[in-house]
């Protein structure tokens, strides 16, 4: 995957900067500060599954809790990449389609930076992602169906009405903010980055995002090491279109809904880049069932106390599963990406 060169930047620069995903400010598309619109997102802690590792037999197990970022999900790093941006851009008005928690996301970043916000989301969407839209004094629009069909009403606002699309992929700027998970990972593993990334995959933008974060590492000569980890990319079994693309698996369209909201993405808009990612790192696709996901992120919760989305779940279900294959050995670093907090997800997890 080839990427922009990136002056050298001497990564001790980063040391008493902001503890948040700003720190690396130059590697993001604002040229003026004062147009950064931050609630404090990035710098998620990573840090040992002890309690889980052991039980199972992992040596080396790890998370990074994407669930402590504002309004709850990694969502807010690309939202405010984005939302800056548009800012600097004048942008008076924003759309975006949303398994529900980029619009949360965007409703809270738009609300801070004086933009008018719409989003449109499935109509099963758990209602306190409904609610929290609505908080921040967005438009919400439900739409019977996933999050392709509010795709295509969200472009179709756009066009009528001028605003900001911020679908996924379909603008520059959320990759850009997303890509700070792999500065973050580098950093805060002294600059040693684990085998095995598991990532549970929607839209994919995170996973892209990380990916070109450590290519960039690279130009900017913060990492020698080029043996990157192996990007694994989960999804439900109900709506697997990434694992069926990658492995050269027949579709099952159309494809459904999933308890982990933001798995259920029909069609992801970057699926060459991912399915290069995947195949460039040397990784892997698997699906998992529901039930599995749902069981998985009660464990993890459980056994940890920390707050694991559905989407967080997959990737420890994911995990078992591969290590059951022998794709991946317990003897190998792990790093799993909880992408959420759960407590939106409640009527969803019990």
């Amino acid at each position: 995957m080839e990427y922009h060169q990136l002056s050298p930047f001497p990564k001790d620069r980063l040391s008493n900067r902001v503890n948040t995903m700003w720190r690396y400010q130059e590697m993001l598309p604002v040229q003026n500060l004062q147009n950064v619109v931050s609630l404090g997102e990035g710098m998620t802690p990573v840090f040992p599954l002890k309690n889980i590792g052991s039980k199972y037999g992992f040596d080396q197990l790890w998370i990074k809790d994407e669930g402590l970022n504002p309004t709850g999900s990694f969502k807010a790093r690309g939202i405010s990449a984005a939302v800056s941006r548009a800012k600097e851009l004048g942008v008076q008005a924003c759309v975006i389609p949303t398994a529900g928690n980029a619009g949360g996301a965007m409703s809270a970043y738009c609300t801070t930076a004086g933009i008018k916000s719409t989003v449109v989301m499935p109509s099963h969407t758990p209602k306190a992602f409904q609610d929290e839209c609505r908080f921040y004094g967005s438009e919400l629009i439900l739409v019977d169906g996933l999050i392709d069909s509010c795709g295509e009403i969200a472009a179709q606002i756009a066009e009528e009405t001028g605003a900001f699309n911020m679908s996924t992929l379909k603008e520059p700027y959320r990759l850009e903010g997303k890509k700070t998970m792999g500065f973050e990972i580098a950093e805060q593993m002294n600059w040693e980055l684990p085998d095995v990334i598991v990532y549970p995959t929607g839209g994919g933008t995170g996973l892209i995002g990380i990916w070109k974060a450590f290519a960039e590492m690279v130009d900017l000569g913060w990492v020698t090491d080029t043996h990157f980890p192996r990007m694994i990319v989960v999804q439900s079994s109900n709506c697997a279109p990434m694992v069926d693309f990658i492995n050269g698996n027949k579709a099952y369209a159309p494809y459904g809904e999933s308890k982990a909201n933001g798995l259920a993405v029909p069609k992801a808009f970057g699926q060459d880049l991912i399915k290069q990612v995947v195949q460039e790192s040397k990784g892997a696709a698997i699906a998992v069932d529901e039930e599995s996901i749902l069981q998985s992120a009660l464990e993890l919760s459980r056994e940890e106390g920390i707050s694991i989305s559905p989407e967080g779940g997959a990737t420890w279900a994911g995990l078992q599963d591969l290590v059951r294959s022998g794709t991946i050995s317990k003897n190998e670093k792990v790093l799993l990406i909880n992408t959420g907090n759960a407590s939106k997800y409640i009527e969803n997890l019990l």
